[in-house]
């Protein structure tokens, strides 16, 4: 028998014990109304029925209608997931209401099954939401912290404030262990180098999200940590061989299997020890169905990547991909490009033979299953005061402060130059990349950390010179520095030899008499290495408020730094060579605070 025609029950080992209103459910829907429960669309707009005039433009253009709640009448996905660039989220009140709204949009037709409504909400560079929610340090902080305590904590208040906002699904943790640091796709998104390290952290947000009540989807399987290609653009190839993916990729994702794991994202990326076929892993039959779900033994959800990346559309086309992914074994279709393609692809293949209408079920039988476990047949509405109550608590925004502070990482401090004080280094000049919020509503990075050190009682004038400063930038921050300034600050940004950054800081610290220079980078740690003249340097993992804020508290000495790499930093000379190892990080003496 094909393998893409067993039935649900031979798939699923059988209905469960508490299975049979879902496969009553099931047996009452169209095919048509199956193959929408696949789907995880995006819609345009802040509101489910009258969005803005260009918003509706978009819709049409993309979805062929022009409201969210239109998308739901015509398509009757099994979830939405939320952008801020689609102008979804403009504030927690309004989220809630989208939510509500695209729920009643559900509810009100055929065949009535709440959505799945979802986000991409990692915390640190990858955030949807933002302020006045909760921020919370990214993965590679958190990595730094090394508490599983914070890593779990961080997870349960930001599940605990999507699920106020209506929403059940977040794609996240990041299960990829950052093997090559130049990786562009993942990077900070991981929780670092190490199998075991990253696999204690993934177990704790997976039990974290658990307890708010929220579906993490661990990602990106089979591991998207060895790459020096970006999946949006094109299509990643690694060359582990099966024994090093079982070594060093494999780990984390097992351990997030073994806590029962409802989602598995896939990666688009081709592995060839895994499939010599050289399929992308969200298409791949020998990844899916052979190791994720017959040898690691996952039952659950599988949802693919966003399918609007390069890295899946390289090989075939967007209908084909829909279809392809089905047979490889995925049960969710996330942000297909063109989703009336796809879904009349996957409509002809089944009348066609090529998938089954039982196939269907077994995915479908899965997205129920899910849902039904997070009660959304119960209660998939949200309410005014739950959002008032719970998205961006103080409660909850102290406790992101303290998790954060543990975080921040000392990689260099000549002369025991940090903390520093007030009363000797009261006026402070701070300079530095300002790279936009990765959900548009804080900073600019340069502004909040001079804020939050001028709230610590110095003089704090903050500068941004950008991660591409001009020379007549960096000829007036020169002068800036010189005069009277007794340290600059100075924000980086991935720093490569030679670039205006590199320019920038370099001369700021050649200054002949000059202030003493303190570099915080907002990404990855490496920059230190690259830039020998500074007295000292932190690394914050991301440019959020939180972790600004956390690393002005450490410059001040109000808290000492114990942040530690969870990552190698190597020389930029000679990446084989390690300058700084995974669990560096110095602190202050117990005096000197």
């Amino acid at each position: 028998m094909p393998h893409d025609s067993r039935s649900a029950q031979e798939e699923t080992g059988g209905p469960g014990p508490h299975d049979h209103h879902l496969q009553k459910l099931l047996s009452r829907m169209t095919l048509e109304e199956k193959v929408g429960q696949l789907f995880v669309l995006h819609v345009y707009g802040h509101h489910a029925t009258e969005p803005d005039a260009a918003d509706i433009e978009l819709n049409e253009r993309e979805l062929g209608v022009r409201t969210a709640a239109d998308a739901v009448a015509k398509y009757r996905p099994g979830g939405l997931i939320y952008f801020g660039w689609a102008h979804n989220t403009r504030d927690p009140q309004q989220l809630a209401a989208l939510s509500n709204d695209v729920q009643r949009a559900a509810a009100d037709g055929a065949p009535g099954i709440p959505l799945l409504l979802s986000v991409d909400q990692e915390h640190g560079v990858v955030a949807r939401i933002g302020a006045p929610a909760t921020l919370l340090p990214g993965a590679m902080a958190l990595g730094a912290g090394g508490s599983a305590d914070d890593v779990r904590e961080a997870a349960r208040i930001a599940g605990t404030e999507l699920r106020a906002l209506g929403i059940y699904q977040n794609y996240a943790p990041s299960a990829d262990v950052n093997v090559n640091p130049a990786n562009p796709v993942i990077g900070v998104r991981s929780f670092g180098a190490g199998p075991e390290a990253v696999s204690a952290c993934v177990t704790a947000q997976i039990e974290g999200y658990r307890d708010a009540g929220v579906a993490p989807a661990v990602k990106h399987f089979p591991g998207h940590g060895d790459t020096a290609t970006d999946s949006h653009s094109a299509l990643p190839y690694i060359h582990h061989t099966r024994a090093q993916w079982e070594e060093l990729d494999a780990p984390p994702f097992r351990a997030a299997l073994a806590t029962g794991v409802d989602v598995v994202m896939t990666a688009h990326i081709v592995v060839p020890a895994l499939d010599p076929a050289l399929d992308p892993a969200t298409l791949s039959y020998p990844v899916v169905t052979g190791i994720l779900r017959e040898e690691l033994g996952h039952d659950g959800v599988v949802v693919t990547d966003s399918l609007s990346m390069r890295g899946v559309r390289t090989k075939y086309g967007d209908d084909r991909v829909a279809v392809l992914a089905l047979k490889a074994g995925v049960d969710q279709l996330l942000h297909p490009p063109q989703p009336e393609l796809a879904r009349d692809a996957i409509l002809r293949a089944v009348r066609e033979g090529e998938l089954t209408e039982a196939r269907i079920d077994e995915s479908v039988l899965r997205i129920l299953r899910l849902k039904e476990k997070l009660g959304l047949f119960e209660q998939a509405y949200t309410t005014a005061a739950a959002v008032t109550a719970t998205v961006g608590s103080e409660a909850h925004r102290v406790a992101a402060d303290r998790i954060a502070e543990r975080t921040t990482t000392l990689l260099r401090n000549e002369g025991d130059l940090l903390p520093l004080s007030p009363g000797t280094h009261g006026r402070l000049l701070v300079l530095g990349a300002d790279p936009v919020s990765p959900s548009g509503t804080t900073g600019p990075p340069t502004s909040v950390l001079a804020a939050a050190l001028t709230e610590l009682g110095f003089t704090a004038t903050a500068s941004g010179t950008g991660t591409e400063p001009s020379p007549g930038t960096v000829e007036k921050a020169l002068a800036e520095a010189a005069s009277g300034h007794d340290a600059v600050l100075v924000t980086t940004y991935d720093v490569t030899p030679g670039d205006p950054q590199h320019s920038l800081v370099t001369a700021l610290t050649a200054i002949p008499g000059g202030p003493p220079v303190v570099i915080v980078s907002v990404r990855t740690p490496n920059d230190v290495t690259l830039l020998p003249g500074v007295a000292a340097a932190l690394a914050a993992y991301s440019w959020t408020d939180v972790e600004l804020r956390a690393a002005a508290r450490v410059i001040a000495g109000r808290v000492r730094p114990t942040g530690r790499l969870p990552v190698p930093v190597p020389s930029p000379d000679d990446p084989g060579t390690v300058l700084h190892p995974v669990g560096h990080g110095l602190s202050y003496p117990p005096d000197g605070v």
